[in-house]
C-alpha cells in the first residue's frame, strides 16, 4: 500500500507532452509527401524507357536532387513515425523498447544510404 496521492502517482507516469510534436510532425510529412509525390511521379514517368546515363544527369540537376532528398527524407520519416504508433499501441514490455530502437535505426540507416546515393550521383555525373 502506498501513501502517495493517486494524483502524484499518475503525475510520475509520464504525460502526453511529446505526443502533441508527433502528432505534428506527421501531418508536415504527410503534406510534404502530398506535395512531393506528384512530382516524383512525374519525374519517374518522364523516365520511362530511358538509359542509365539520362537518368543519372536528370537526378544530378540541382533542383531534382534537392526535391528528391526532401522526398525520402519526409517517406522515411513519415514512415518512421507511423510504424511507431502501431508499436506503440500492439506491442508492450521489452518487446515494444526493442522494436522501437530497431525502427530508428533501420530507418535511419536507410535514409542515410539514400542520401548517400542521390549525393554520388549529383557529384559523379
Amino acid at each position: 500500500m502506498s501513501l502517495r496521492n493517486p494524483l502524484s502517482t499518475a503525475k510520475g507516469l509520464g504525460s502526453a507532452k511529446d505526443g502533441t510534436g508527433h502528432w505534428w510532425n506527421q501531418r508536415l510529412t504527410a503534406i510534404a509527401l502530398a506535395l512531393l509525390t506528384p512530382w516524383f511521379i512525374y519525374v519517374s514517368v518522364g523516365l520511362l524507357g530511358a538509359g542509365q546515363d539520362q537518368v543519372r544527369s536528370a537526378i544530378a540537376q540541382p533542383m531534382t536532387a534537392t526535391l528528391l532528398s526532401a522526398f525520402v527524407l519526409s517517406l522515411f520519416w513519415h514512415a518512421r513515425l507511423g510504424l511507431q504508433v502501431v508499436v506503440e499501441d500492439y506491442v508492450h514490455g521489452a518487446a515494444e523498447v526493442v522494436l522501437q530502437i530497431i525502427i530508428k535505426f533501420v530507418y535511419a540507416l536507410a535514409a542515410i544510404a539514400a542520401l548517400l546515393a542521390i549525393g554520388r550521383i549529383v557529384f559523379t555525373a
